[in-house]
């Protein structure tokens, strides 16, 4: 079997000391942790954990933030983080504590200092991640709650609020939200993590909306995706102060409403996508989505996971990722073995890469960059697999890359296998079609009368190479020579 391939590529994160750093920096985790110090044992919540709004002055002063709604605001928001990342424990009133007249809705409970709040300083990087983690499901929670601008009609006669009207999936929104999260994963990770730069928030939300097989988008869907987006407008805003994002908002200029008088940005060039609101994922931002994703059960790899795992692990599990990613996985790998390991390594390395199952070439291939990696103190290893028939080809060529003395010229049988392994495990890595053209010319053409022998090699993927090689090779000889050799190795298999 070839290896499963990863939905996802191989993301490569910061370190975690790093990653606590920027979360304990994000500004609404800093002002939360303010607000857990801040609080004393006469500091009042309501029934739900809130501050009571007898404090909000003195708590946004406390933050630096002016005592006026939008100041107490934000001490609300940060006092919420504090309560659900466990800085602070809230303790209710207990019965027969109440003043004499007091309705329990309107009694006020007490806080101290949670356990986590120490954690923040006597932990360890991973302890104040995980508390983070909290505060990112906390504040994704928010920005998934229904927008309520017209509360007023929720409630009815009897004080109750009437939730079906509010025409809110919870789990819908939630999945939506993830999967723009998701999405912007997988732009900042594409071509090998070059594509880290901001991403248009037309183009998110398009992501989400527009079907892959649609042309011109019609009426109707435009509309779904301007509507996407001044939703994610409103939760990028909400979801940066914990460090997850570094955002752009959309212009307020392009939202006036009709017969509203625009200030005298809106004279300013339409065509500028970046007033339609700009975003990208910021490194601990990598870490938290990946984190949402791999308790949602996706498969999200990150550079260091093979690190300490066999060298079977390391060669099945790096097959598709791309080269700078495999590359660091295997200097990750090296790097746990020492110097002093290297022999022992490269041997491990060498009985993994053996088999004759449909992954086996490409395990071969990535063995081979592994040994370079290795360094010539490799070599004892190397050349104790020279005899092999499956390893001896990879092995001269280290053997010769290095410079090594004394190496034995390979057998004929040898270099067609080789020849054979090695396209192999190129068709199986997707490679670049002009390469692996040029793979199939240049080896080919190495050795006369390559088609009248190759088909005789005892290679399991020897009938499909042939057949591969007669569809890329130019020359139509040759190609015709290759389909014939394809038509022998099968009937020579018996297939």
């Amino acid at each position: 079997m070839s290896a499963e391939r990863p939905i996802l590529p191989p993301v490569r994160l910061h370190s975690e000391a790093e990653l606590a750093r920027d979360a304990l920096a994000a500004p609404l985790f800093v002002r939360a942790v303010k607000l857990a110090r801040w609080a004393g044992p006469d500091t009042r919540v309501g029934a739900g954990g809130e501050l009571a709004e007898a404090h909000l002055p003195a708590a946004a002063e406390h933050l630096g933030l002016p005592a006026d709604e939008e100041g107490a605001a934000y001490a609300s928001e940060a006092w919420r983080l504090a309560v659900d990342t466990g800085l602070l424990d809230v303790t209710d009133p207990e019965e027969g504590e109440l003043p004499d007249g007091a309705e329990e809705a309107e009694a006020e409970g007490t806080v101290t200092a949670g356990e986590n709040l120490a954690l923040l300083t006597s932990g360890s990087p991973q302890d104040v991640l995980g508390i983070w983690l909290d505060g990112l499901d906390a504040v994704h929670a928010d920005a998934t709650a229904p927008v309520l601008d017209d509360f007023a009609d929720l409630v009815g006669e009897d004080g109750s609020i009437d939730f079906d009207a509010l025409d809110w999936d919870p789990e819908a929104e939630a999945e939506f939200l993830d999967g723009v999260l998701g999405n912007l994963y997988l732009l900042t990770l594409a071509d090998n993590g070059a594509g880290d730069g901001p991403v248009p928030l037309p183009a998110l939300a398009a992501s989400m909306i527009v079907p892959d097989d649609m042309g011109e988008p019609t009426d109707d869907i435009l509309e779904q995706v301007s509507e996407a987006m001044m939703r994610l407008d409103d939760q990028f805003r909400l979801l940066e102060p914990i460090g997850i994002v570094a955002y752009q908002p959309v212009d307020e200029a392009l939202m006036v409403e009709e017969g509203e008088t625009a200030d005298a940005s809106a004279g300013a060039d339409e065509e500028d996508v970046t007033r339609y609101g700009m975003v990208k994922l910021t490194p601990l931002g990598l870490y938290g989505v990946r984190a949402r994703m791999l308790e949602a059960g996706v498969d999200a790899p990150a550079v260091g996971d093979l690190a300490d795992k066999g060298a079977d692990a390391l060669l099945d599990g790096i097959a598709h990722y791309p080269e700078p990613a495999a590359r660091a996985e295997i200097q990750l790998w090296l790097a746990g073995h020492g110097t002093q390991g290297a022999v022992a390594a490269a041997a491990e390395l060498l009985a993994a890469a053996r088999g004759t199952d449909e992954g086996a070439p490409l395990r071969r291939l990535h063995c081979q960059q592994a040994l370079a990696l290795a360094g010539e103190e490799a070599e004892p290893a190397v050349r104790a697999v020279l005899g092999d028939q499956e390893l001896g080809g990879l092995a001269r060529v280290w053997l010769a890359e290095h410079g090594a003395a004394d190496v034995p010229p390979p057998p004929e049988a040898m270099i067609f296998w080789l020849a054979i392994d090695t396209i192999a495990a190129q068709l199986d890595a997707d490679g670049e079609l002009d390469e692996l053209q040029g793979l199939v010319e240049g080896l080919s053409a190495q050795h006369s009368g390559f088609f009248d022998e190759v088909w005789r090699v005892d290679h399991p993927a020897t009938a499909d190479v042939l057949e591969a090689m007669g569809r890329l090779h130019s020359d139509k000889k040759a190609a015709k020579e290759a389909r014939k050799a394809a038509f022998k190795a099968r009937s020579r298999a018996g297939g």
